[in-house]
């Protein structure tokens, strides 16, 4: 094991981890403009927290039910090409719904198909881009790249929603089309990747095939650890479907408002994934991953209870801040771990997982604020992050004392 040098590094990453990371901005970026919109539009045509929640639920349903076969599909041909087909897709329904929100059309169950459309194509898209990377760089390499293509997804997120809010004053499908064209930006750069031609076996596809990523997160105990806190932190801590709700009816910001918002939490993990580029977690990062879920759950206590609009701000921040310390040591472990001939299965299993916390996390959160009202739904939610983190360091001491990352290529 060669673990990885402490202090910063200051080298830029190379040409193809540049276009890697292009793809994810403007593919991230595309996703949470449209993100901002639907959540907007429906929450326009219902004033209802549960539809708020469907939103999340009919993008999760789809990704569960196909990550299986997803899997074994990313492992058995070219990741890139499986990538390319799947932002196609994706491309495909964020023209769809800038059609349903130009005709004026009130079916929130239209919109709710066309977003299911999304959930298929991220089945794929997710364990192919996890899948792609560390092909593309040195494994000793991979925990800064991890902290990069991280700190991508989180940009993304930063500008995504503030420009889907401030679009949407030009009319609700603007968002939408605006999103689709940065689609083509994503496709584009990845048609210029040249991905590394490993010779894979065709395995026939069995249940032992297909489930092999379950029955390898199985007995890992730190990868098991490491995914599952993230995912039940996020599932209970997140608030992120509730954001409409905070903007319009508690602290009353408006849709420009909603899009700062969802953009607040980036701002904290940028700036905490721009240090990880330079001082890469080395050591102690199972501690350090919990003590960064417990970070979440109290900014998301704090953001439940604020009525001060600087202060939810703040918090919705630190809740970022947080959450990528989570990400980047979950996204390194997961992939260090895995041998490549099984990467697609095991990414895609942890895209259900990720799936659970953010589409069924969301679902949760309008179920939630349904029964006890937002402010109970997010309040609840945190102190539940709270709890969980407690219960992984003590029922999980593999992942409590979890030192360093296996740089030793797989």
């Amino acid at each position: 094991m060669n673990p990885e040098p402490p202090g910063p590094v200051s080298a830029l990453p190379p040409r193809v981890i540049r276009l890697f990371l292009l793809q994810r901005i403007a593919g991230g970026m595309a996703l949470q403009m449209q993100a901002v919109a639907v959540g907007w539009y429906v929450y326009a045509l219902t004033s209802s927290p549960l539809d708020l929640g469907f939103i999340g639920l009919v993008q999760f349903v789809p990704t569960a039910g196909l990550a299986l076969a997803a899997g074994h599909f990313v492992d058995r041909h070219p990741r890139r090409f499986v990538l390319l087909a799947a932002q196609a897709l994706e491309l495909a329904c964020y023209l769809a719904l800038a059609a349903v929100a130009y005709s004026g059309a009130d079916s929130v169950g239209l919109v709710f198909l066309v977003v299911a459309g999304l959930g298929v194509a991220r089945a794929f898209d997710h364990p192919a881009q996890a899948s792609l990377l560390p092909g593309l760089v040195a494994a000793n390499a991979f925990p800064r790249a991890a902290a990069w293509s991280s700190m991508s997804v989180q940009l993304s997120v930063v500008v995504g929603p503030a420009a889907g809010g401030l679009i949407y004053i030009l009319g609700p499908a603007m968002p939408f089309a605006v999103a689709a064209a940065l689609a083509s930006i994503a496709m584009i750069a990845v048609l210029f990747i040249e991905e590394r031609r490993v010779a894979r076996p065709r395995a026939p596809v069995t249940w032992k095939t297909l489930s092999s990523g379950i029955h390898f997160i199985r007995h890992h105990q730190a990868v098991l650890g490491a995914i599952s806190l993230d995912l039940f932190g996020v599932l209970f801590g997140g608030a992120t479907a509730l954001l409409p709700i905070f903007a319009r009816d508690i602290l009353m910001i408006g849709p420009v408002g909603l899009g700062l918002m969802r953009s607040a939490p980036a701002v904290g993990a940028i700036s905490t994934g721009l240090i990880l580029t330079r001082w890469p977690l080395s050591r102690h990062i199972g501690a350090r991953m919990l003590i960064a879920v417990a970070i979440f759950g109290i900014a998301t206590l704090i953001f439940g209870v604020s009525r001060w609009t600087p202060l939810s701000f703040a918090a919705l921040i630190c809740v970022g801040a947080a959450d990528m310390v989570s990400v980047v040591t979950r996204n390194t472990l997961v992939q260090t771990e895995t041998p490549d001939a099984i990467r697609g299965r095991v990414n895609a299993v942890n895209t259900v997982f990720i799936g659970t916390s953010n589409q069924l996390g969301e679902f949760e959160s309008g179920v939630t604020a349904a029964w006890f009202g937002p402010v109970g739904s997010v309040v609840l939610g945190g102190a539940a992050t709270l709890l969980i983190a407690a219960l992984w360091a003590w029922r999980l001491p593999a992942l409590r004392r979890m030192d360093r990352f296996n740089t030793v290529r797989r």
